[in-house]
């Protein structure tokens, strides 16, 4: 009896003990009414202080777990878990079409994914190297100790009032007239997309992208039934005498774009394409979703106002903005920008579905800005990401045989190969080498982009950037001399 206890170092060994007998005997092992060794001689038995057993003992029967007879000893109680028939389903079976459609288009579950001690440019996430952890503790203990019990209650669906407010000024600086809009805050991109596209009825279920675009807004749309058309990518952003073409020949309810630092192709639109596209895009009336991916990971050139700027006093623009590239991506903290009575309606849906994004999240990050800590941050990890830009810009060219090479900014860059070759079959040959990235297949609308690929440079060591590079350009010349 209770041979199987193991002592876990680093954690109170009450806590252990009394979970282990609480599995004994929830698990049928101990017989209800079944009499417990005397504190003495488990005491023997386990190796610990029979003071432990004495506390341990006291909190079960506390529980309801044991029961204490006088001078007869400690007994199990019957703790409500019977034996009675049971039966097995086969769940698989019994999901539905979204929930199998979300697997099939699960990247993490389909794609290979690197191993600890492989090269990874598969992520786009920050360099947790790069985070500001001193005066996140700092920012964490100043807003505790000034409302750490409000904090630590129920918050508001909206979000918290002063991030809400301090987003708005951050939204006015980027040229965004707030008059007349609001904010919601959410848990990042992914929650703000997926709750739009609950919400909206529209005219038709066809979204207008850029081809290749996100893979998530791609899954979430294809989930929400919407069927997706996208638009060739220039050098300078999306093809307007397509999209021009495209607008005239097909009816769309949504538009979805993201104009700086595109994902994946890193794609900066220029200022004469965006007032041309709102233009093409108020002429037939499709509202538009933009997504603020990476805007402040800017290396060069002058700063580009977002296309919700554009859009003046209109309130046809719905901005999505997420701080997980250039901040902390475990904080999930993510805004909608929008016109005020949406927002007034996602707070309801919001409610309904999970309450509210964590108040403690929103508290710490929004005492973060107050201490003035976010500028420096961006500083620092914008001079450290442009470096590492420019070398995995520099190395791509020396060793990578390709036909486009696009990224002006952001944390990763995108590669067309020659005609013919298939990145998917590359990747192959460089996982076994220890190398992974993301083909860019599964970023395209219509099943092009086999000979594409994605290099996120983010979280990679100067060294493995290059020795990495080096493996991926000889298993192209290898498939290009094939």
């Amino acid at each position: 009896m209770f041979t199987d206890f193991k002592i876990i170092e680093g954690r109170p060994l009450t806590v252990q003990v009394k979970e282990y007998l609480k599995q004994w005997i929830t698990k049928g092992k101990g017989r209800v009414d079944q009499k417990l060794p005397s504190t003495r001689e488990l005491s023997t038995m386990l190796g610990i202080s029979r003071n432990t057993l004495v506390t341990v003992y006291s909190e079960l029967e506390e529980e309801g777990f044991i029961y204490t007879v006088h001078s007869k000893g400690s007994f199990v109680s019957r703790v409500g878990i019977a034996s009675v028939p049971s039966w097995s389903t086969d769940w698989r079976q019994r999901l539905n079409r979204t929930a199998q459609q979300a697997v099939e288009y699960d990247l993490m579950k389909r794609d290979l994914r690197g191993e600890k001690g492989m090269i990874n440019f598969a992520s786009i996430a920050p360099d947790e190297k790069l985070f500001d952890l001193a005066n996140v503790k700092r920012a964490f203990l100043d807003r505790m100790s000034l409302e750490g019990e409000i904090l630590l209650n129920y918050g508001y669906a909206k979000g918290y009032k002063p991030l809400i407010q301090y987003l708005t000024g951050y939204m006015e600086t980027k040229g965004v007239d707030m008059e007349g809009k609001d904010i919601l805050i959410t848990n990042g991109f992914t929650e703000a997309y997926d709750m739009l596209l609950s919400s909206l009825e529209v005219s038709c279920k066809h979204i207008l992208c850029e081809n290749p675009t996100h893979h998530t807004a791609i899954k979430i749309s294809k989930l929400h039934g919407y069927d997706i058309t996208g638009i060739t990518m220039d050098p300078d952003g999306i093809c307007l005498e397509e999209l021009e073409r495209t607008l005239r020949e097909q009816e769309f309810g949504l538009a979805f774009l993201t104009p700086s630092y595109h994902n994946p192709t890193g794609i900066v639109m220029s200022a004469e394409k965006r007032v041309e596209v709102l233009r093409l895009l108020t002429e037939h009336r499709v509202p538009l979703i933009e997504d603020g991916f990476n805007e402040e990971l800017r290396y060069s050139g002058s700063h580009m106002a977002p296309l919700a700027a554009f859009g003046g006093e209109g309130n046809s623009i719905v901005y999505l903005g997420s701080f997980s590239k250039i901040l902390f991506p475990g904080i999930r903290i993510g805004w909608i920008a929008a016109d005020r009575d949406l927002i007034d309606a996602l707070v309801s849906v919001k409610r309904s579905r999970n309450i509210h994004t964590s108040t403690l999240d929103q508290a710490v990050l929004f005492q973060y800005f107050h201490n003035g800590n976010f500028e420096k941050y961006l500083k620092r990890a914008k001079s450290e990401y442009k470096r590492k830009h420019e070398l995995a810009v520099r190395y791509c060219t020396e060793h990578i045989p390709f036909k486009r090479l696009t990224g002006s900014g952001g944390l990763h860059l995108f590669i067309e190969l020659q005609d013919g070759l298939n990145a998917r079959e590359i990747l192959g040959e460089c996982y076994k080498q220890g190398v992974v990235f993301t083909s860019g297949d599964v970023f395209f609308t219509d099943g092009g982009g086999a000979n594409t690929l994605r290099l996120g440079f983010s979280r990679v060591s100067d060294d493995e950037l290059e020795r990495g590079i080096q493996i991926i350009g000889n298993a192209v010349k290898k498939r290009m001399e094939a």
